[in-house]
C-alpha cells in the first residue's frame, strides 16, 4: 500500500493533534474514574468513549472506531444512565433484594 507523506507543518499539527488526544483520553478516563458526581462520571465515559472510537479513526481502524462508538459510548453509556436514573429514583433504604423483581 502506497502512504502519501504529509509536509512538515501538517506532520507536526498531527503529531500535536495525536498528543492532545492521548492527554484528552487520560484526563477523560481519570475524570469518570473519580468523579463523585455519578451523572457527570457517566457523560464523562460517554466522552471517553467517543474520544478513543476517534484515536482508532486516526490509527486507520474504522471498524473498531463504529464499534467503540456504538458499544463502548452509546450502548454501556446508555445502560450507565439508565440503572442511574433508577437508582436516583428509588427512596434511600429501600435496595431490590437479589433475586426479586423491581415494581
Amino acid at each position: 500500500r502506497h502512504q502519501t507523506r504529509v509536509p512538515g507543518d501538517a506532520a507536526m499539527i498531527e503529531h500535536l493533534f495525536d498528543v492532545l488526544l492521548a492527554l484528552l483520553i487520560t484526563w477523560l478516563g481519570w475524570r469518570a474514574v473519580t468523579d463523585r458526581d455519578s451523572l457527570r462520571a457517566v457523560v464523562t465515559f460517554i466522552a471517553l468513549g467517543l474520544m478513543l472510537a476517534l484515536t482508532w479513526l486516526r490509527l486507520r481502524a474504522p471498524d473498531l472506531a463504529l464499534a467503540e462508538a456504538a458499544v463502548g459510548a452509546g450502548l454501556t453509556g446508555a445502560l450507565l444512565l439508565v440503572s442511574l436514573k433508577r437508582r436516583q429514583s428509588r427512596p434511600e433504604g429501600n435496595p431490590i433484594e437479589p433475586g426479586k423483581e423491581e415494581s
